[in-house]
């Protein structure tokens, strides 16, 4: 019967046939993927079904398109390119548990030096992912059965398929909304968006999202930044007189310990500490223990960024690279301006991360970068210079700097894929399940050695009377891809509330003047610049930070990760669910409403503040303000009783 019929006959069967099998395979690999590598939290049956279903409309999507432009090849050339984005993306997520996005593209400079790091998350078994592509060719290109001719796709057919996509798109956006409403407002939570739209679909929003950002900047104007100034003038307190100008005039030496967090601090493994050293330096300074880290794709430059500017970083990309253009009235140009010598000193390539531009427009007065230092193959180790030559080649360069002086020190040591020469290795390595984690125990015990042989050689010299060191975290080392293993090491589940505690990251304030204490308030990067500039006794004029004094007593305890999560003096809130900061417990219905909404304002306000570059419009702004008082004061005192 088929074979006589006008619209479907044994050709037009074996046609469907190699479409739905080519089709099949796609969508079989995308599903594992999305379900087996990414780590996408599906908490029940319909999140499951939605996460099978959304490989569909972008499937139909990226084949129909293919088709349209370039017939059997067009889709072929889709099949492989979009492999090729799966695994990229695979990659990508091994290394940051993060999806890729085009902000990010503009960084593919950084892969020059990851070296160890890509040889580390490339698996042999990756090759089976590819498998699917030598059968689609096959039945593309090569299957030509009796009475069949080899597969051609019409141009019409393409069209089909492109179409389709779209209701099957609307079908699975609606579906998703059924457990998470607003979805696409969700931009800052790239896990769940992949969950319930599927990992393409996501690159497709995020192509959207770039296009709209772009224009953001060409048409900002002043008025957009009065909304900001306004917010920050209502929430901010009164500035802290909490020694305040404790540290006036002295030098700075500011340390960016590279991936530590603080659940090694006063940690053991084989019964010996991890940090022993640290250990006894924090109890002689004021050191934070509730102090997180809020870095996002930027990683180590976005917490320079939260340094100098007391702004969020992006939630796409690094600012570094994707607004290095920006005006920006940032910590270091105070402090030039206040007769300091701002300098960063880090071992690495100038243009790693973009610094060599972005550096210039933070206003830094030098960069002591890798070709300052004498870095040799017997000194180097990894990412590069080992730990304990870059302190003592930075200490001796600082002892002839102008002064005073701030420095900016980034270790480079204890990074990914966390590796050591035999001889440097201070501690057996771990036993968990994690080999990560378990060489992570090493560089971590290794940066502690190489600090201490840096402060310790810091207190014989003659800066130690008039210099104060700045320690702390830049971001995680140990991604939430290891909680299984943490929680070995650790010996409780690794949850959501445990792996938002994990974030915290090491803060220690030292130097004479500086009264040793334990500071419990809750606090994260954000909040470095107005607690230098209040020890230096330095005005920051600058109305744009969101930061807040960590040694005021009375300063708002609000710490905001970039993901729009939360921790209060009370509750730490959490994609939505809120906790019970001190015992991890859920809280009461709304306890953290207030929170989230302040998260999003502030990353919102941020945002805009950057993507508009508006403090270009800072001084127009403000003087706009102050004619508008002068004249509402003028206009009051005219008034006749």
């Amino acid at each position: 019967m088929f074979t006589k019929n006008k619209y479907f006959n044994k050709k037009t069967g074996l046609k469907l046939l190699v479409y739905a099998v080519v089709i099949g395979m796609f969508w079989l690999k995308m599903s594992y993927i999305q379900s087996n590598i990414f780590s996408l939290n599906v908490e029940n049956a319909n999140e499951a079904s939605i996460l099978a279903f959304n490989p569909l409309s972008s499937i139909f999507l990226i084949f129909g398109l293919g088709i349209l432009l370039g017939g059997r090849r067009g889709m072929f050339v889709s099949y492989i390119l979009g492999s090729l984005l799966l695994y990229v993306n695979i990659l990508f997520y091994r290394e940051y548990s993060d999806f890729i996005t085009i902000p990010m593209l503009n960084q593919v400079a950084n892969l020059a030096d990851l070296g160890g790091s890509i040889g580390t998350i490339l698996n042999y078994s990756d090759i089976l992912l590819f498998v699917d592509v030598l059968i689609a060719a096959f039945l593309l290109f090569y299957l030509k059965p009796s009475r069949f001719q080899a597969f051609k796709p019409k141009r019409r057919e393409g069209i089909i398929l492109a179409v389709v996509a779209i209701p099957l798109f609307i079908v699975n956006l609606q579906w998703a909304e059924t457990e998470r409403t607003d979805l696409l407002e969700r931009t800052f939570d790239r896990n769940m968006l992949v969950k319930y739209i599927g990992v393409i679909n996501y690159h497709v929003y995020d192509a959207v999202l770039q296009g709209k950002t772009e224009m953001k900047k060409t048409l900002a104007d002043s008025n957009e930044l009065v909304p900001a100034i306004n917010y920050l003038n209502e929430n901010k307190k009164k500035d802290s007189n909490h020694l305040e100008g404790v540290a006036e005039g002295k030098n700075v030496i500011a340390i960016s310990l590279e991936s530590t967090q603080t659940f090694v601090v006063d940690n053991t493994l084989h019964g010996e500490e991890l940090t022993p050293y640290f250990n006894d330096l924090k109890e002689e300074g004021a050191y934070f223990d509730n102090f997180y880290h809020q870095v996002k794709q930027g990683r180590t430059s976005d917490s320079e960024f939260l340094l100098a500017n007391s702004l969020y970083p992006l939630n796409r990309g690094a600012v570094f690279f994707t607004h290095s253009g920006n005006e920006y009235e940032a910590l270091p140009s105070l402090l030039s301006e206040n007769g300091y010598f701002t300098n960063v000193m880090h071992a690495n390539d100038k243009t790693f991360w973009n610094r060599n531009v972005m550096y210039d427009s933070l206003g830094y007065d030098d960069f002591i970068s890798k070709e300052d230092y004498e870095v040799t193959q017997e000194k180097s180790h990894g990412w590069g210079y080992l730990d304990e030559y870059f302190f003592e080649d930075s200490l001796n360069k600082m002892k002839d700097m102008d002064k005073p002086f701030f420095s900016k020190m980034i270790t480079l040591t204890n990074h990914y894929p966390f590796t050591l020469p035999e001889e440097k290795k201070y501690i057996e390595e771990g036993e968990t399940s994690s080999g990560t984690l378990n060489r992570y125990f090493q560089t971590i015990r290794y940066q502690d050695e190489a600090l201490k042989q840096f402060v310790e050689n810091f207190k014989d010299s003659k800066l130690y009377d008039n210099t104060i060191l700045v320690i702390y975290g830049d971001h995680f080392g140990i991604s939430e891809n290891h909680k299984e293993a943490m929680g070995e090491y650790l010996g409780k589940d690794i949850n959501d509330f445990e792996q938002f505690q994990l974030q915290r990251v090491p803060l220690l304030i030292y130097g004479k003047g500086i009264e040793p204490q334990e500071n419990h308030t809750v606090g994260g990067q954000i909040d470095l610049r107005p607690t230098l500039t209040n020890l230096l006794g330095i005005e920051d004029e600058n109305p744009i930070q969101f930061g807040n004094d960590l040694m005021d007593k009375d300063r708002r305890e609000l710490m905001i990760t970039r993901d729009g999560d939360f921790a209060n003096e009370e509750y730490v809130g959490i994609q939505g669910a809120c906790y019970d900061r001190e015992t991890g417990n859920p809280a009461e219905d709304g306890a953290c409403e207030e929170g989230f909404d302040a998260a999003q304002e502030e990353l919102e306000i941020s945002d805009s503040i950057i993507y508009g570059d508006l403090l270009r419009y800072l001084d127009e702004t403000e003087m706009v303000n102050s004619e508008e008082q002068q004249a509402s004061s003028e206009e009051k005192g005219s008034v006749q009783p």
